[in-house]
């Protein structure tokens, strides 16, 4: 097992993965930008190093800051968390080559799952459902009206790189198809540096099911069930449970097994989730992440399973710590995502914390790295709080989550606590009946007031 592991991370995450070190006797090293010097994770961390001023670019994407950060530590190991260069198989081959050990999947597993287009076909081979669409990029409108005429309208342009909605459209007819098409492009192109496009046939109310899944590299791979990412406002999850309320054990039992048999067969190393939309009980697969997802804790409470623990006994060559039929899914989670914004407009709202009081009790979890005093900065993602609860069923877990919420206090900057109040206690929410699009329509009419 490693001596020490170094976090090229911050926040929540950070955090996150320096806790799962310790309480496997492993010590950690922090990194952190200027402006983060007070940060939780620098505070608890066995060693800290400071790799460069507040920009992203200048110290969190900073690989030789990183890299020489964990020579100058000895670290054995780097754990990226999510975001910043956790999906970049440049930095995790510059981190082998370095003779350190990479806490994630091969970088050619993350370079071929990055790219959409790849992912697509990389799919195809493994035996996953697609969403029907154009075999690769579309070079021209001809082939790309060619297409949409084949699948029928609407349809979907979708940039090759990146994601969050940049460089998407919907594409009602033939008419529209040029200039959207183009627009995708150039957004595309400013976004990512790369223009490439795709077609796909545009689902209506889908539902987002992702599936946790993990692989030994070897071969040997596990899912650890769904999780229904579906309330997402412009292409961002707010709230994810576990287990989807529209799929059954025996579906998710099935389509469980589908993925777990594609990550055995490209073995894959440590953990990963495929993401499919749901629709008339269909699945389609739209992307891999190959990495911890923010949402991870939900699926820990399902399955009593420690995904970080997981993930660095994978990279330090133990084998899984359980097989599939030893996993068990009980009970419900749900998770909210905490962001320092407006509830109202969304607008960033970066300050000092004034108040912190995080939520307790039986089966309440809250990953944060604010305290008392903390001064939220304006330079990174706004996300500062997961709140985590978990019930014997549903509606267990939604009581529990009502009680949580109205005990969370954070003063000083605005969150979006006031706004999940709200939404739980939405009759369609409570029963279920959401789909991707749910949120945005819900928002608009309370909007509207």
């Amino acid at each position: 097992m490693f001596g020490k592991v170094l976090i090229a991370n911050r926040g929540e995450i950070a955090l996150r993965v320096h806790r799962a070190c310790r309480e496997m006797g492993i010590r950690t090293v922090a990194v952190h930008s200027t402006a983060d010097a007070d940060a939780m994770h620098v505070r608890l961390a066995d060693e800290a190093i400071c790799i460069g001023p507040p920009s992203a670019t200048d110290s969190y994407l900073n690989i030789p800051a990183i890299i020489s950060a964990a020579e100058i530590a000895q670290a054995d190991a780097i754990h990226p968390g999510y975001g910043f260069l956790s999906e970049n198989a440049r930095f995790a081959e510059i981190v082998e080559k370095h003779k350190i050990v990479w806490i994630g999947p091969d970088p050619e597993h993350i370079r071929k799952m990055g790219d959409k287009v790849e992912a697509k076909r990389t799919a195809a081979m493994l035996g996953l459902p697609l969403v029907p669409g154009s075999d690769g990029p579309v070079t021209s409108n001809e082939e790309a009206l060619q297409v949409a005429s084949e699948i029928g309208y609407p349809v979907l342009v979708k940039a090759a790189s990146g994601g969050g909605g940049r460089g998407m459209k919907v594409i009602p007819d033939a008419a529209s198809l040029p200039g959207l098409i183009a627009q995708a492009k150039a957004e595309a192109k400013a976004a990512f540096g790369d223009d490439t496009v795709y077609i796909e046939k545009y689902l209506s109310e889908p539902r987002h099911i992702e599936f946790q899944v993990f692989g030994d590299g070897k071969g040997g791979a596990v899912h650890m069930g769904e999780r229904d990412c579906s309330l997402q406002r412009r292409h961002q999850k707010v709230l994810e449970e576990a287990p989807s309320p529209a799929l059954n054990a025996e579906t998710r039992a099935e389509m469980g097994e589908i993925v777990r048999q594609a990550v055995a067969k490209l073995k894959y190393r440590g953990a990963g989730t495929m993401e499919f939309l749901y629709e008339d009980g269909k699945f389609y697969f739209i992307e891999m992440n190959t990495r911890l997802q923010v949402e991870h804790p939900v699926t820990e409470a399902v399955t009593g399973i420690d995904l970080v623990r997981e993930q660095i006994r994978v990279a330090a060559g133990l084998p899984l710590s359980v097989t599939q039929e030893q996993i068990r899914f009980e009970g419900h989670a749900i998770e909210c995502r905490i962001n320092a914004e407006d509830p109202a407009t969304f607008s960033p709202s970066p300050g000092r914390v004034t108040d912190f009081h995080a939520p307790g009790g039986l089966h309440v979890r809250v990953d944060s790295a604010l305290y008392d005093g903390y001064r939220i900065p304006p330079y990174y993602d706004s996300l500062i709080a997961k709140l985590i609860v978990y019930g014997a069923n549903r509606n267990d877990a939604l009581m529990r989550l009502r009680r949580a919420l109205e005990e969370f206090v954070i003063h000083g900057p605005k969150t979006t606590i006031p706004l999940h109040q709200a939404l739980i206690e939405d009759p369609e929410f409570i029963d279920g009946e959401y789909s991707i699009k749910w949120l945005e329509r819900w928002l608009a009419k309370r909007a509207a007031g």
